[in-house]
């Protein structure tokens, strides 16, 4: 049974699910809500209480001013909220994506808060020896949905990421790439458009931008794993992700599939993150 709920924070009311029971795990996405990860979420409640949301801007979770760009650091208040309304001291969180990013910035500002965090690729571009590149890409990207609309953006942002080439193929097998992670799966919806609308113009940036703070991450007392996929070799998040590890001083942890396995393997997925948070 999942329990929904909403919360006023600065700025936004937050929609977040509680499911299961056991130990509290948070869920984090950017831009992918909580509806997104719910397959995972049901694998995991025979033994955990579950929590995932809507960021600020996405989905059930609206903003007073709509013109609101949205930074990690915020996002990480309203996770910390979330932790206050549910009465909980500490929780592991398991970041995907920008919410990975979200996860880092909590551990940061909040590093009491949380035992462990899995941030699983984390797309944090600064921190790669091309970042002015992968800079100026993000900006292409942004400047195509402003120009073209996000047809043009979400295909120039999967070549970016490395799912697909400029003229649409996968990038590995040669034929039409599926949607990008974190966007919209199938025909979208009026609700997908406008949550892709919110993350080009307003949250890509300053995720893209992020620069996570090493010597906060390594003086927390929470134990900080990076996650990557076993299929992720050629996405720009598998460098990102080596790259973090080795400034954080761990090794990557294996997870099934690629940036998003949870999809096609929940159930695998998620006995990997029990190994993982139990080892």
């Amino acid at each position: 049974m999942t329990a929904t709920h909403t919360l006023r924070v600065p700025g936004a009311q937050l929609h977040y699910e509680v499911r299961g029971a056991g130990p509290l795990l948070l869920i984090l996405g950017s831009p992918m809500e909580a509806e997104a990860f719910a397959s995972l979420a049901d694998a995991l409640a025979s033994d955990h209480t579950v929590v995932t949301h809507d960021p600020r801007g996405i989905s059930g979770s609206t903003l007073d001013d709509p013109d609101e760009d949205t930074l990690p650091d915020r996002r990480a208040d309203d996770v910390a909220a979330i932790l206050d309304a549910l009465g909980a001291d500490t929780a592991d969180v398991f970041g995907s994506s920008g919410g990975a990013v979200t996860g880092l910035a909590l551990v940061a500002r909040h590093p009491d808060r949380v035992r462990t965090l899995v941030a699983h690729e984390p797309p944090i571009m600064e921190i790669l020896p091309d970042a002015a590149e992968q800079r100026a890409q993000t900006e292409a990207i942004i400047e195509t949905f402003h120009k073209e609309g996000q047809g043009a953006a979400w295909m120039k942002f999967m070549a970016v990421a490395g799912f697909v080439t400029e003229g649409g193929e996968s990038a590995e097998s040669g034929e039409g790439g599926e949607s990008a992670p974190d966007g919209p799966f199938g025909e979208p919806t009026e609700q997908d458009l406008a949550n892709g609308a919110r993350f080009f113009g307003h949250d890509l940036r300053g995720t893209a931008r992020y620069v996570p703070d090493i010597a906060a991450l390594t003086a927390a007392p929470t134990r900080v794993l990076v996650g990557i996929g076993a299929d992720s070799q050629g996405l720009i998040t598998y460098r990102t992700s080596i790259v973090l590890a080795e400034l954080l001083g761990t090794r990557p942890v294996e997870f099934p599939g690629d940036h998003a396995g949870f999809l096609g393997d929940p159930k695998g997925f998620a006995d990997a993150l029990r190994n993982t948070l139990t080892s």
